[in-house]
Parts: structure tokens; sequence; C-alpha cells
């Protein structure tokens, strides 16, 4: 079997023609990519040359769960598509999927996951410290890479590659930092613009545009060049967190890797959700505002509190009256501040009532025509397989849901 780098390498024809007898040359191409990246990543951070750091191993974790290697996927495909070298931008590709892989491990610790990718979440299997420190570790390790880049592809373009990670970490923190505010002061007088900028500094820099533009200047092209790219992973970002958001709702978990109705319970204001909002009548508006205000039940921290209680009263340091009615408050508490399914399935009938679904496919669907657009006029990028994939991750990101 070809490996990974020759599979990349096949049918890149000229004329933009491709092998009909491939079963699907867009999965064949993510997974040669994922491939690489996996073996760059274990080269780069794994436990063989560091002894038995249970920190390399749990680095390696979540990159080793599977996943599309979306990122690497456009930052090779650019760069192969503009005439540069696997080797000049593998590590970087590399690095960008350790970045993505750090901020998942973060992410659910902020939003209470309890699976990613099928499995337990990390901070569930080790401990909110333990997660903490991988998702840092792994955040402050991915320096040297693009440090290396300085002997790969020169200083030049090396620091235009720091420059754009540097301002894609700024642009994905202040995305993040968006969204938990919007949940944290329970606000909800926003429409479709507020969250496409939410999106675009979240999902946008880090997934898609700065994926394309490391690639592009991997393969040595002119600064100039690189707005359109900006615009082309703006649009596909938008794309890809509308049908994240979805799949959220509706997938199976098992292709999803993720809890199925997260956004939900962390109340995220998706795009759907804020055109319920919109467009609810005041008393069912108002219900929904209620609903959100509370918070995600937490199985853990009530687990906790239960065996803090039990523990103290067998200790003699509670009574057992104590322990019945500080029992019996949290019970209260959790039944008037924490959301039940009842409200979560509620929340999806009233989606579905006002058309919020359907509102949201129509604006991926834009997006998505939008990116396609801005592909088709770069003709600065010339006929390859490298562009036939960047063409059907346009369709792949907006077209999962369907």
């Amino acid at each position: 079997m070809p490996t990974a780098s020759a599979r990349l390498g096949k049918n890149s024809l000229s004329d933009g023609s491709t092998d009909a007898t491939a079963p699907d040359p867009l999965e064949d191409y993510l997974a040669a990519c994922k491939e690489l990246c996996d073996n760059e990543i274990e080269r780069l951070y794994g436990s063989s040359e560091r002894g038995s750091s249970g920190l390399y191993d749990l680095i390696l974790d979540y990159p080793l769960r599977g996943g599309k290697a979306l990122r690497p996927a456009l930052s090779i495909a650019i760069c192969l598509g503009l005439g540069g070298h696997l080797e000049a931008i593998l590590p970087t590709a590399a690095t960008l999927e350790l970045y993505h892989n750090a901020f998942l491990i973060h992410d659910d610790i902020e939003d209470e996951s309890w699976s990613r990718r099928g499995q337990p979440t990390l901070h569930i299997d080790h401990g909110v410290p333990i997660a903490v420190n991988v998702g840092d570790a792994m955040l402050s390790l991915s320096l040297q890479p693009l440090l290396d880049n300085v002997e790969r592809i020169g200083l030049g373009p090396a620091l235009r590659i720091l420059r754009a990670v540097a301002h894609m970490t700024r642009q994905t923190v202040e995305g993040q930092a968006r969204e938990l505010e919007w949940v944290r002061a329970n606000t909800w007088r926003l429409d479709d613009a507020d969250y496409l900028d939410m999106v675009e500094l979240k999902t946008s820099w880090y997934s898609f545009i700065t994926p394309l533009q490391v690639g592009a200047i991997a393969a040595g092209v002119a600064p100039e060049r690189l707005a359109p790219l900006e615009s082309l992973g703006r649009h596909l970002g938008a794309a890809f967190q509308i049908t994240d958001d979805l799949l959220n709702l509706r997938a199976d978990p098992e292709d999803y890797g993720k809890e199925i109705g997260g956004d939900l319970w962390e109340g995220k204001r998706t795009v759907m959700l804020l055109r319920a909002l919109h467009c609810a009548e005041p008393d069912d508006a108002e219900r929904a505002v209620q609903i959100l205000a509370k918070r995600r039940p937490s199985a853990d921290r009530e687990l906790s509190l239960a065996d803090l209680l039990d523990r103290l009263t067998a200790r003699g340091e509670l009574s057992r009256a104590g322990h019945s009615a500080i029992t019996s408050h949290l019970h209260r508490q959790r039944n008037s501040e924490s959301k039940c399914l009842d409200d979560i399935r509620w929340l999806y009938a009233l989606m579905h009532r006002v058309g919020s679904l359907d509102h949201a496919r129509a604006l991926a669907a834009r997006h998505a025509q939008a990116a396609a657009e801005v592909l088709a006029d770069l003709d600065w990028l010339p006929p390859s397989r490298h562009r036939d994939v960047l063409g059907d991750l346009v369709d792949y990101v907006h077209g999962r849901t369907r």
C-alpha cells in the first residue's frame, strides 16, 4: 500500500483530473494527512525519548483518538497545490492539530462536557488539574516547531507563519471569551451578525483562515495573496460552525463524537437558539431565557458533595439531622437552578416551531456558496488534486447534515 505522502502526491495532474476508480478521494486525502500528522506529533511529542512521563502520553491522547485532521489537510493542500513541498508545511500542520486538541481539552472543561470522540473527556478520566496542565503543555510545546521553520523555509517565511499563528491564538481566545460571557451574563438580545462575528474569532481563524495562510506562506506566495484566503476561510468557518451546531442537535453520537444536545445544556448562543428567541412569542421567549439562566447539572459536583457529607457524618462531624437538612437543600437547589431534560426538549421544540433549523441550514449554505465563489476566483492556484480537495472540503463542511 502506498505511503501517506505518496497518496497525497498521487494524481496531482495539471488538468485537474483525478482517478475515477478511487472510492472517495477526499476521505483518502484526509486519511493520509491524518496519518502524516499523527506520526509527526508522535515524533515531536511522543514519550519514547522522554522517559516514562505520563504527560507525553496524555498529550497524544486526544490527537490519536481520531478526527478528520481538517486543519492540517487545508494547510497541506494549499501548500502542495501551490508547488510547495510536504516537508515545508508538515511540522506546522502538526502544530495546528496540536493547538486544536489543546483547545478541545480546555473547551471540554469550560463546557463541563463528558465525552469527546466517543470516549470520556480528559478531565473526566484524569481530573481537571491534570487536563488543564496537558492542554497548557500542548500550547507551550507547539512553539518549538514554529521556530524550527527557520531552518526549513527561511527566516522571513518562518516569521510570517509565527506571526499568523500568534494572531490566530489571540482571535480564538477572544472569541471563546465572548461566547463564555454571553452564557455567564445570559445575554440573548443577539442576532445572526453577532453570532457570525463570534464564530469568525472563535472558529474561522484557527480552523480555516490560518491553516490556509500558513500553507500558502510555506509554499512561498506573496503576502498580497493572503487576503482572499482570509475571505475563503471566513466563509468556510461560518458554514462549518453552523453545521456543527446543527449536528449537535441531531447527529448520532458515534458519528459526531461529542455529546448530543450539549449546546442546549450549556446554553450556547447558536444561530438556531438566537433565531428562536427572536421569533418566539413573548411568553415563550421569557420562558426560554429563564431556562437558559439555569446552570448545567454536574453529576461529578453533586457526587462529590454527597461523598463529603457522608464522610463528615461517618466521622461524627455532622449529625444525621444536619446531613438530611443539607441534602434536602441541595436537592431543592438542583431542581430549581439546574436545567432538566424537559427544559432541553422544550427548547428543541421551540426551535422547530419557529423554523430555526431551516434558517440555520440556509445561512450555512449561503456561506458555503460564498466560499466556493472565492475559491473559483483564485486564478493563481493551478488545477490539481490539491485544489480539487479544497473544493471538496467546501462541500464537506456544510453537507454533513444531509
